[in-house]
C-alpha cells in the first residue's frame, strides 16, 4: 500500500514482540502519521480525476463561457491560452486568434505555447505567411518537443506557399531527433502531393515497422500519425 521506512518497520515489530501498549501506540503513530496522509492523497486524486472527467462531458460552448468568466476574473497566461483551445477546437479560429493577440505583445510574446498556438490558428485560418513570422520567433532550444512541433508546422507553413524546396529541407530537420511521429507522417503526405512516391512508399515503410515493433503505450500515443500512414499507404495501391 505505501512503501514502509525502515523506521515504522521497526517500531511496529517491536510492539508486536515486547507488549501491547507499544504495538498499540505504534499502530497510532502509524495510522496518523503514515495512513490517513495516504488517504488524503489518494482522495485528492481521485476528486482531481473525477473533475477531469465532468469537465471532459460538458457541451463546448459551456466550457467556453466558464473559461471567459476565468479570464475575465484573473487574465493570466493559462487562462487566456486554455479558452483560445476551445474556441479553436469550436471551429472558431478568429475569436482563438483575438484571444491569444494580446499576449503576442505582452510579456509573454516569446513564450513557445503562445507562438506555436497562435501559428497554428494562423494556418487553419488560410494565412501560412503569419504563421511561418511567428514560427521564426520560436527558441528552438527550449525543449526536444518544442523543436519537433515548431519546424513541423514551419515545413506545412512553407508548403502551403508554395515553398517547396523549403518545406522539404524543414520536414527533414523535423524528423532528426523528433519526439512524435508527425513529422514523417506530414513529410509522406508531401511527398505524394510532389508526386513522389517511391519517398513517400519507403518513408511509410519504415513508420509501418516502427509501429510493429513499438510497445503498446507508444502506439497509442502516435495512433493519429500510424493511422495517417495507413492511409497514405492506402492511397499508394
Amino acid at each position: 500500500m505505501t512503501r514502509q521506512p525502515i523506521f515504522w518497520m521497526f517500531l511496529l515489530a517491536f510492539g508486536a514482540l515486547f507488549g501491547s501498549l507499544f504495538g498499540m501506540l505504534g499502530s497510532v503513530l502509524y495510522t496518523f502519521m503514515v495512513f490517513i496522509p495516504w488517504l488524503r492523497g489518494r482522495g485528492q486524486v481521485a476528486g482531481q480525476a473525477v473533475a477531469r472527467g465532468v469537465e471532459a462531458i460538458k457541451p463546448l460552448d459551456t466550457r467556453i463561457r466558464e473559461a471567459q468568466d476565468r479570464l475575465s476574473e484573473s487574465d493570466t497566461l493559462a487562462h487566456r491560452t486554455d479558452l483560445a483551445a476551445l474556441q479553436a477546437r469550436a471551429g472558431r479560429p478568429e475569436e482563438a486568434q483575438a484571444t491569444l493577440h494580446p499576449l503576442l505583445t505582452g510579456i509573454y510574446a516569446d513564450d513557445p505555447v503562445v507562438l506555436l498556438t497562435s501559428a497554428e490558428l494562423d494556418l487553419a485560418r488560410g494565412k501560412p505567411d503569419a504563421a511561418e513570422a511567428l514560427l521564426e520567433r520560436v527558441d528552438l532550444r527550449t525543449s526536444a518537443a518544442t523543436r519537433t512541433r515548431t519546424l513541423t508546422l514551419l515545413a506545412q507553413a512553407q508548403a502551403a506557399q508554395g515553398k517547396t524546396q523549403d518545406a522539404d529541407a524543414t520536414y527533414r530537420e523535423a524528423m532528426t531527433a523528433a519526439t512524435t511521429e508527425e513529422p514523417r507522417a506530414r513529410y509522406a503526405a508531401f511527398l505524394l502531393g510532389q508526386g513522389r512516391r517511391e519517398e513517400a512508399a519507403a518513408l511509410l515503410d519504415a513508420m509501418d515497422k516502427t509501429e510493429r515493433r513499438a510497445t503498446p503505450l507508444y502506439k497509442r500515443q502516435e495512433r493519429e500519425w500510424f493511422q495517417m500512414a495507413a492511409g497514405l499507404r492506402r492511397e499508394l495501391r
